[in-house]
């Protein structure tokens, strides 16, 4: 009596990539660090790999909040709008009151970003409108306010007091504080998404919202819930960016969540919902950020990394869909054996 065992036992390409996402993910950095260091020196740095760190520090942290959406089978277009507005809600507030404690500015931006994300869940648990709708609406409008907010003026530099532009820039253990913010967040995620109920219940709503529901999980509340962190994450992020680049202009982080949403979906997390961890999307942030890294250093303009952008985010679909066909073909046939 012959059995199909043998051809069960060994993994698929596609299987195993799978399985170990975050670790391919890692040789492929390793690789393109080392191309690029071969082309050029500068690359292989300490100041620079500071830099790198520095420079995908805000988008880490959106991504993981964009991340958290996507898991539950949703997606937050207006993550840059929100940032942009409590930027410069806040950097009006400190230009007009200097002595601002930096405490409170940080609760300013959170609070503002707070009462936005509740919107967007509001809109899409209230409303019973989709994610992509509500939030791509939402986007215009938060976009609109911060016309409206600043009269089209821009906040530069000389508006701006030396403590509030040192608040992201400032290097306490030869790492600046946007990068420990940022650490700090993901640790939060990390914790929170793993050893936590609702973190738990965010993947179990993106794995099958019906049987979700049916276990008691309240899905409207969770859903809610995603936004909401969504938008306390962008307005801390907004505070951070107007003090790393000290000023608030109208279009501020203007596109920003295309990269937002190539960081999560690059990490692993699936645009099918259910999937996705915090290591993977800090990979797919830092994957971005040596590539403008890269490209930036070799003078190469800057429509290309949109292009390295968009092609990464079609491959990482793709293949994100290739495998999740495969893994329900292979169950399938189990089934009927």
């Amino acid at each position: 009596m012959t059995t199909n065992t043998p051809a069960l036992s060994r993994p698929s390409l596609l299987s195993l990539f799978a399985r170990f996402r975050e670790l391919a993910l890692v040789g492929f950095i390793v690789l393109l660090i080392i191309v690029i260091s071969l082309q050029n020196p500068r690359f292989l740095t300490f100041t620079n790999f500071r830099d790198i760190l520095l420079d995908i520090s805000i988008l880490a942290m959106i991504a993981l909040a964009q991340g958290m959406v996507i898991i539950t089978r949703g997606i937050d277009l207006s993550v840059a709008s929100m940032l942009a507005l409590t930027a410069m809600m806040v950097a009006f507030v400190v230009k007009a009151f200097p002595d601002t404690p930096l405490v409170f500015t940080v609760l300013l931006g959170t609070a503002s970003g707070a009462v936005l994300g509740s919107i967007n869940g509001l809109v899409i648990t209230v409303g019973k409108v989709p994610p992509i709708i509500a939030t791509l609406g939402t986007l215009g409008v938060y976009r609109g306010l911060v016309f409206f907010y600043s009269k089209g003026n821009w906040i530069n530099p000389v508006d701006l007091p030396s403590s509030f532009k040192q608040l992201a820039k400032a290097v306490p253990l030869d790492l600046p504080n946007l990068v420990i913010v940022a650490l700090i967040v993901a640790a939060i995620a990390y914790v929170f998404l793993n050893y936590t109920r609702a973190g738990r219940d965010i993947y179990a709503l993106g794995t099958n919202p019906e049987a979700a529901k049916i276990s008691g999980i309240r899905t409207d509340r969770v859903t809610f819930m995603v936004y909401l962190i969504s938008g306390i994450v962008c307005g801390l992020a907004g505070v951070m960016w107007a003090s790393r680049f000290e000023a608030a202009q109208t279009n501020t982080a203007l596109g920003f969540e295309l990269q937002t949403v190539a960081a999560a979906v690059i990490g692993g997390v699936s645009m099918l919902g259910g999937i996705g961890t915090v290591p993977g999307v800090l990979l797919g942030a830092l994957l971005l950020g040596i590539i403008q890294n890269g490209l930036t250093l070799s003078n190469i303009s800057q429509f290309w990394q949109l292009a390295v952008q968009g092609f990464l985010i079609l491959l990482a679909v793709i293949l994100d869909s290739t495998i999740q066909q495969r893994i329900k073909q292979t169950a399938v046939r189990g089934a009927v054996k």
